[in-house]
């Protein structure tokens, strides 16, 4: 199972899953999947933790994804054409997408352990859980 599947089977509600994952099934569907990457309202509440404050910077979310076992590198699932797709350093990844704006998922253990930050001001989300 690659990085966006496992984020999708790990992070997102169970009853929207199947639809992301159909949505990488189809032709020209990753980039409707990017296209609603923004507007993300759909990340299953048992997994993602609200980030505020110290934790909201890059810092601090480096700091809280080190913690939790991350390694050098992250996969991005990102709105933003330039970093989606990528296996990029976490700490530069960091530093593209937090306070952007563009809606974006940096997995650092496959369906255990990821970021993800939508449009909105306070949309920083730590995620994490056991391997599924």
């Amino acid at each position: 199972m690659d990085h966006t599947e496992s984020l999708i089977k790990a992070f997102i509600s169970p009853e929207r899953a199947e639809r992301y994952l159909g949505l990488l099934r189809k032709r020209d569907g990753r980039r409707k999947l990017r296209a609603q990457l923004a507007h993300c309202r759909d990340l299953d509440p048992r997994f993602a933790r609200s980030l505020e404050g110290a934790d909201s910077t890059v810092e601090g979310i480096e700091r809280l994804l080190r913690r939790a076992g991350a390694p050098p590198t992250c996969y991005a699932l990102s709105e933003n054409g330039e970093l989606d797709g990528r296996e990029l350093e976490l700490h530069d990844a960091l530093d593209e997408v937090v306070g952007r704006g563009m809606g974006t998922f940096l997995s650092c253990l496959p369906g255990r352990l990821a970021y993800f930050e939508g449009e909105g001001l306070r949309e920083r989300y730590l995620l994490s859980r056991a391997a599924v």
